[in-house]
């Protein structure tokens, strides 16, 4: 989701300090798939790659395929 395609309003005090954020559930929902979505990739960047062919040959020689 695009920041700007956000439509966030905000509660100021009485001196137009912002101090809350309101927007739309389905903005809200939207965010919070995202931060999962980069958690994810944050957890995957320790897991360890495997060539296509390497996974081809494994699963043969297992019997998979």
């Amino acid at each position: 989701m695009k920041t700007k395609s956000l439509r966030i309003k905000y509660i100021t005090d009485k001196n137009g300090k912002k101090k809350e954020v309101v927007l739309p559930i389905k903005d809200f929902n939207e965010l919070m798939e995202d931060l999962e979505d980069l958690k994810i990739i944050h957890q995957r960047k320790k897991d360890r790659l495997i060539k296509h062919e390497d996974v081809i040959k494994l699963l043969k020689t297992n019997a998979s395929l």
